[in-house]
């Protein structure tokens, strides 16, 4: 019989346990700091990462874990970085959320974020400490599939659109205008960026629109110089979208081109095909593209506001860059005018567009038929002592200043309000009207689920604070994906709404939008140990108070770096 060397044992062992665990460690090291640059074509301080705006794009595969040190170059306030979409599986205190999931991190020190990837799909970062997402603090995350394995669709190439909204006054005038009394809301962003450029000044379809802006004379080397997406005829290309904006709802086109929605905020979702797409911040798509048309022309990509009222009627805000056929050159302008973004009020289209998202049944398991709990969410504008806050069940969110997720792992008291948050609102509450009483309270209370357990959250949209009008809510869950299970209009009725629950096709996300005057049905299985936040991923409604906590099985969650809780009473209290 032939003998085996120890050594050969050993090294096949080692490789078994390597491939058995899957993935590389991949090593980023982020410096966060402010830096001037020119994103819109005018000169402002923006948030940026080792020296770039937006921060640069990670890319990894499923089962890689990524290992980012991050170094706060700030000079006088604290920073965080959420991997929104990320789900944190074994690593809650990774999520990114200062006061939830970890300390903020103190000018000069370095924090080292490590969590694996666990899902394939279109993710970004960005800021979660102030509103530190409205001054720059943002970049792409791609998790590809696992070496072998292939998408459930073909494409040729692959292009990356980040989007977002730009203000010309910064996000601490931003923060002391909505903290004040009397309130100053943020406005409209002035300009809207994809990867980080835009036209403020001028435009690149002047002769085109109905606008009084010059047309943009720019050279490729320009900070502000579009992105053009340069492609050859004849074939198909995949291109993931994401939202990081702080306050703009986006209509998405490309002039003579369908657009074919194959994945969801991470998830495979059943194709189809439009003519334009509507995402909400906090959400993420993929889109199949065919370079079908006449190759000898150019085509506008056009970006608009929606859902929210243009300051100068009939002039929407856009941002525009160019699908270049490679056959022409790219500085050939298309011969008619960008897409027409729809209706900002048309929510029925809207509605229409959110409703065709349905799962990829053999690639999305299906929901549990039954919960165990159902918590109603009720979304106001309200007042606290005089101070304009939005608030969720007549309670607005104030952070604590001991992170949640130290001070409930070891059972610290005077840290948050032990009281339960309110699961329900007044059956007699008038939603399309404003309040009648519009006082509300500040709150801390944290909604505390059993492992496994599965939970319905009904999230309810009302009247404003004052005059008729119902804004657009788009809410983002983390450490979870839920399913949709169905939108409605009024107020969620008991018994009747749910009979039309969808149970079969139901849509994985992680964000999802409630329209005016509406409801929207989200269910989901607390099965990831850690303390998560659920807010609006309106920049300034979650800075107003527009968000609850999740909490579960708190006993599971194991190896909290000491790093992550020293502040307030984890620093003296947790063990190390």
């Amino acid at each position: 019989m032939m003998k085996i060397a120890w050594w050969v044992v050993w090294v096949g062992l080692l490789l078994l346990v390597v491939k058995i665990e899957g993935g590389r460690v991949r090593h980023y090291k982020f410096d966060v700091e402010y830096m001037i640059k020119k994103p819109d074509c005018l000169e402002h301080v923006v948030m940026g990462i080792n020296g770039k705006f937006p921060g640069p794009t990670i890319r990894a595969q499923v089962g890689d874990t990524l290992h980012i040190a991050l170094t706060n170059k700030l000079s006088t306030e604290g920073t965080v970085i959420h991997w929104h979409g990320i789900r944190q599986v074994g690593t809650p205190w990774a999520d990114g959320t200062a006061a939830i999931s970890q300390c903020a991190i103190n000018p000069g020190e370095t924090f080292h974020y490590r969590f694996k990837v666990d899902k394939a799909g279109t993710y970004f970062y960005h800021g979660h400490y102030g509103m530190q997402r409205a001054a720059g603090l943002y970049g792409s995350l791609i998790v590809e599939l696992a070496k072998g394995e292939k998408e459930p669709f073909h494409y040729d190439g692959e292009f990356n659109l980040l989007l977002s909204d730009l203000w010309h006054t910064s996000s601490h005038e931003q923060e002391v205008g909505l903290s004040s009394n009397p309130f100053r809301w943020i406005g409209e962003p002035q300009s809207l960026l994809i990867n980080g450029r835009g036209q403020f000044n001028c435009s690149l379809a002047a002769k085109f629109i109905n606008t009084s802006l010059p047309q943009c004379e720019l050279k490729g080397g320009e900070e502000c110089a579009p992105q053009i997406l340069h492609v050859d005829p004849n074939h198909t290309y995949r291109i993931r979208i994401s939202s990081t904006t702080s306050l703009a709802s986006l209509n998405f086109a490309i002039s003579n081109h369908k657009l074919t929605v194959v994945e969801a905020d991470g998830n495979y979702v059943e194709p189809f095909t439009v003519d334009d797409i509507d995402i909400y911040s906090g959400e993420s798509y993929s889109v199949l593209l065919t370079t079908d048309q006449d190759p000898t022309k150019n085509y506008w990509l056009s970006v608009g506001v929606r859902a929210r009222k243009p300051p100068i009627p009939q002039q929407v805000l856009t941002a525009l860059t160019l699908l270049n056929y490679k056959n022409i050159s790219a500085s050939v302008f298309p011969a008619s005018p960008p897409p027409v973004t729809p209706r900002w009020d048309d929510f029925e289209r809207s509605k229409a567009f959110t409703k065709k998202i349905i799962a990829n049944k053999m690639m999305t398991p299906q929901p549990p038929r039954y919960s165990h709990r159902r918590i109603v969410l009720l979304n106001t504008q309200n007042k606290i002592q005089g101070f304009i806050k939005w608030a969720i069940n007549n309670v607005s969110l104030s952070l604590p200043t001991t992170p949640y997720l130290g001070s409930m792992k070891f059972k610290l008291n005077n840290t948050f309000d032990r009281t339960p948050p309110p699961e329900n609102f007044p059956s007699d509450y008038d939603i399309f009207n404003p309040p009648v009483n519009a006082n509300a309270t500040t709150g801390n209370g944290v909604y505390v689920f059993r492992l496994k357990e599965v939970v319905d959250v009904i999230l309810q949209n009302a009247n404003q604070l004052t005059g008729k009008g119902s804004e657009i809510h788009p809410w983002h869950l983390h450490g979870h994906d839920f399913w949709v299970l169905g939108y409605g209009e009024g107020k969620f009725k008991t018994g009747e709404d749910e009979k039309r629950f969808n149970l079969t096709h139901a849509p994985l996300r992680n964000t999802a939008v409630i329209f005016p005057y509406g409801w929207t049905a989200l269910r989901f299985k607390a099965d990831n140990p850690g303390v998560w936040a659920f807010h609006c991923h309106i920049e300034p409604h979650l800075h107003m108070g527009m968000g609850v906590i999740f909490a579960e099985a708190l006993h599971k969650v194991r190896n909290i770096p000491s790093q992550a809780l020293a502040c307030g009473l984890t620093a003296i209290n947790a063990p190390h």
